[in-house]
């Protein structure tokens, strides 16, 4: 193999190095591959060579013990190489047929489940959440885990008209989701201020700059310099925070979870979308989120049943209309549902086909 090229501070490493070697031979020589089971791939090239791909669900944020038991498996079932999707699922490679069924019962006995490929619900992509990010307004690993337990079966199978990407986001500010199904955490309520603290531990400029409406200004407090909200302005973003903590504002009561459907990224079939709200203020309700979970099942089981097959969710809507879509779904329809901002038509890429 020749060098390989060095690592630099804006890049990622050679991946070369960890690849499998019938991949690595035959890299851009492909000629033909199929789906022959749910979480299975079959690539074969041109020169004969054959390369199965298994791929089976995780937690995101894995302790070392299943990291190792996820090697162990690789070394004892497969050709012992494996990567992570960037939706936390792992695929094994292996080169012979033989080693498929092995490597799928051994996954499947140790909790990890094969499926996501094709027309199915794909692993939910997830922000940081409670355990890394600054401003979370919920845990989005934590609704990850309630929503797969509850999606099981349609991870595993591959019954649904086209492939279901769905995803969770903290927050507004920082990470909102797109995808067929978003959920996403939204603050209904301006920030509480800690006048006590904001002199001592905020840069006050910085925080007026930060907002994106210009509803926050210098004030003085009890004597000492401050800020405040001018709350007929406030969007209730939370982007003050990370700037000034003692511009609290999470609340357990008043954050909220919006779902939202139609988000697609790639071109295939149909121009990339972007998602729209269909609920909102549902219950932060750790540890399970019941409430969002029974949302987010009832659209995917009317996606299922009404959508033709291979349209994407975005294509089920746009074919038969948003009134009924809430007349299918029985989600009720709210004027703060209507996008009346005029401004996105001048100010939003919307197509990767025509940029402006």
């Amino acid at each position: 193999m020749a060098e390989m090229r060095q690592p630099i501070e804006s890049g990622a490493p050679d991946p070369m190095q960890y690849m499998h070697p019938v991949m690595r031979k035959n890299y851009g020589h492909w000629v033909y591959h199929s789906h022959p089971r749910p979480g299975v791939l079959y690539h074969r090239a041109d020169g004969g060579d054959e390369v199965w791909t298994v791929k089976a669900g995780t937690q995101r944020q894995m302790d070392h013990y299943t990291i190792r038991k996820l090697c162990d498996i690789a070394d004892q079932f497969g050709d012992g190489h494996v990567r992570f999707t960037a939706r936390s699922n792992i695929e094994f490679m292996v080169s012979s047929e033989a080693k498929v069924n092995p490597l799928i019962d051994a996954l499947t006995k140790n909790g990890f489940p094969v499926g996501g490929t094709a027309n199915s619900v794909s692993m939910i992509a997830h922000t940081q959440g409670w355990l890394h990010c600054d401003i979370p307004g919920t845990d989005a690993s934590g609704v990850v885990k309630a929503l797969m337990d509850e999606l099981y079966d349609e991870f595993v199978k591959c019954e649904m008209p086209n492939r279901v990407k769905l995803s969770t986001s903290c927050c507004e500010i920082n990470c909102g989701g797109q995808a067929d199904i978003a959920i996403v955490i939204q603050h209904t309520k301006p920030p509480k201020i800690n006048h006590d603290l904001v002199a001592n531990v905020c840069e006050r400029p910085s925080v007026v700059a930060r907002c994106p409406v210009a509803a926050i200004r210098p004030a003085l407090v009890n004597g000492k310099p401050s800020l405040e909200v001018d709350e007929r302005k406030c969007v209730c973003c939370g982007a003050c925070f990370p700037p000034c903590p003692p511009m609290q504002i999470n609340d357990p009561e008043h954050s909220k979870i919006a779902i939202w459907v139609g988000g697609k990224n790639s071109n295939a079939r149909t121009r990339p979308t972007f998602h729209k709200l269909v609920a909102a203020g549902l219950p932060n309700s750790a540890p399970r989120w019941p409430e969002t979970a029974a949302v987010v099942k009832n659209i995917l089981n009317t996606y299922k049943n009404d959508a033709q097959p291979w349209e994407r969710m975005a294509d089920w809507i746009d074919r038969i209309g948003w009134p009924r879509f809430f007349e299918k779904t029985g989600l009720p329809f709210t004027k703060y549902h209507i996008d009346n901002w005029r401004g996105a038509r001048a100010t939003l890429n919307a197509s990767a086909h025509i940029r402006f």
